[in-house]
């Protein structure tokens, strides 16, 4: 079975790929594999207030562009103390705030939506910066629709620690290893991620076991 992860992202893809070799038979492709040309239209395909809604909406569509089966996630951090948020608008959280005066990706928006988290949480203290990373998947195969999720607890640091990792990940703290989530190597990130425990989820479905 060939199975399309429909992201653009390179962290994303390393880590989808190490879960899913556990599946047999299966063989994993990125866009690039699949001869996917990016489209200005891939830029609106989460408008969405769900992570569900928006997973779906990226599986669809790639779905439709490759006739193939698809997987597509939607990920991000709702904080506690801040009602939530980011959530669903977690990729530009910066930039959706007026926080960034321009359009911004990769490593940028990255410590954009660091420093901007860590602004509004500056009179929060340490025991209430609780925070949970969600991901939910969704696979298309024809009419078959498969739904994943899996969260991870954490709580907000000022400080980035670690090298590891991407997005939040250095400065969320993961609370029974008082390490941040970029200090992991990437088989204990898998281990306890948000992303680790739907695509665990997802393989089990894979393999008939779920």
């Amino acid at each position: 079975m060939k199975l399309l992860v429909a992201t653009r992202s390179a962290h994303k893809m390393q880590e989808i790929r190490q879960i899913l070799v556990e599946v047999p038979d299966l063989e994993v492709l990125s866009l690039d594999d699949a001869g996917v040309e990016p489209s200005p239209e891939e830029e609106r395909l989460e408008p969405h207030d769900t992570f569900l809604e928006n997973a779906r909406s990226k599986a669809r569509y790639f779905q439709r562009r490759t006739g193939l089966p698809t997987v597509a996630d939607d990920s991000g951090l709702e904080v506690d103390a801040l009602d939530g948020r980011p959530g669903v608008r977690s990729k530009r959280f910066a930039q959706d705030d007026g926080a960034a005066d321009q359009v911004l990706d990769g490593q940028p928006r990255d410590d954009a939506n660091n420093r901007h988290l860590v602004r509004l949480l500056a009179d929060v203290p340490p025991e209430d910066r609780t925070a949970r990373y969600v991901c939910v998947a969704v696979l298309l195969d024809g009419e078959r629709e498969v739904a994943v999720r899996g969260e991870a607890e954490g709580r907000v640091v000022d400080e980035a620690r670690g090298c590891g990792g991407f997005g939040y990940d250095p400065h969320i703290l993961v609370p029974e290893l008082e390490v941040t989530y970029a200090e992991l190597d990437a088989e204990a990130k898998n281990a306890r991620s948000h992303r680790g425990r739907a695509f665990r989820a997802l393989a089990e479905r894979l393999r008939g076991e779920g």
